[in-house]
């Protein structure tokens, strides 16, 4: 059986296409996912670009971001049965007897290989999924906010796995992208008085970020970082797609502060780093998520305490994917949903 699918085919820019493929058949350990809705990622854009600086499995059906309903089981899965609704988690491939895989960090994995770059990803209407990466999804949470618990999921491991972003610091968050206000959104949540910065075209995505209380800049965020007490912030998120950005954070965070990078970007640095260790500063990485991080997650979803409905901006077919890819790149829309034609 042939299903259409977003294949991303080749490494050069503009490589990805609506092609045919084979509906895929499960292993004793897996589901077959009928996919509901499949969020468009930023890295989905930059393997459309071409600008990527991650290793990806050539031809690759793009998306990570899914959910759907069980409609077969592979012979040794329990605990799920057709029909179950779900969401997936990333890590398609993991070594179970990595070191970080053993202490549950599966995600750190050096080997691990995810939906979308390393096996073929959900922008398809069937996707072979390791049991192990579902989580059930509750009957009232609508799919097209479950399917964006992956995202919500990196923002909830920078923010508070990683963070600890604690009630009454002053966060600034670098870039107005999903994963940025997400992460803005988190932060709030803890009780963060917060700050999103972003350029002068991020204008329609700003908009967004304060539909979450927060307060936000296209220009110099000193003012701000330095208002309580002249110090900086407590704690910048840099979630932009670039790496000049980190200078930015060693300017703007307060001494003893903490810095979390979660947004990728291939670019060399060029900037001295000695801000770093005279102010005491504790710089860090955020990458994905694991288990216990989604569960927090959808009962935030579920409860309503996080609402993801304000950056869903764009809901497309398949057919369509490419106006809903360029509606993101462009900043028009926070976050582009597809589905199934």
């Amino acid at each position: 059986m042939q299903q259409e699918a977003v294949v991303n085919y080749a490494p050069e820019k503009g490589s990805v296409v609506l092609r045919d493929i084979e509906k895929p058949s499960v292993g004793e350990d897996d589901v077959l996912l009928e996919v509901a809705c499949v969020g468009v990622c930023g890295s989905d854009l930059h393997q459309w670009t071409g600008d990527h600086s991650w290793p990806v499995n050539y031809p690759v059906v793009l998306g990570h971001e899914f959910g759907g309903y069980i409609t077969e089981a592979g012979s040794r899965v329990n605990g799920w049965k057709k029909g179950d609704k779900v969401v997936s988690e990333t890590a398609a491939v993991i070594d179970p007897g990595n070191p970080m895989s053993r202490r549950g960090l599966y995600n750190l994995d050096p080997t691990r290989k995810g939906f979308g770059n390393g096996v073929d990803g959900a922008m398809t209407r069937y996707v072979r999924v390791p049991s192990r990466c579902l989580h059930r999804v509750p009957d009232h949470l609508d799919m097209q906010q479950a399917c964006l618990t992956e995202p919500c999921c990196v923002a909830y491991n920078a923010v508070v796995e990683n963070g600890p972003v604690k009630p009454g610091d002053r966060v600034i968050v670098l870039g107005p992208g999903t994963i940025g206000i997400l992460c803005a959104a988190i932060a709030k949540l803890c009780g963060a008085e917060v700050l999103v910065a972003g350029l002068e075209q991020d204008s329609a995505r700003l908009d967004v970020a304060r539909q979450y209380g927060c307060d936000t800049t296209t220009g110099d965020a000193a003012a701000w970082a330095k208002e309580h007490d002249g110090l900086g912030a407590d704690v910048i998120i840099d979630a932009a797609g670039v790496s000049a950005t980190l200078k930015t954070a060693l300017d703007l965070v307060r001494p003893k502060g903490l810095i979390t990078k979660v947004g990728w970007g291939p670019q060399p640095f060029n900037h001295p780093l000695d801000p770093l260790v005279q102010k005491n500063i504790t710089l860090q990485g955020s990458f994905s998520h694991n288990w216990p991080i989604w569960e927090r997650v959808i009962a935030l979803l579920s409860s309503g305490r996080l609402d993801v409905t304000p950056i869903i901006g764009c809901v497309r077919t398949f057919a369509e994917w490419q106006e809903a890819f360029e509606k993101m790149h462009k900043g028009e829309v926070v976050k582009s949903i597809l589905k199934p034609s």
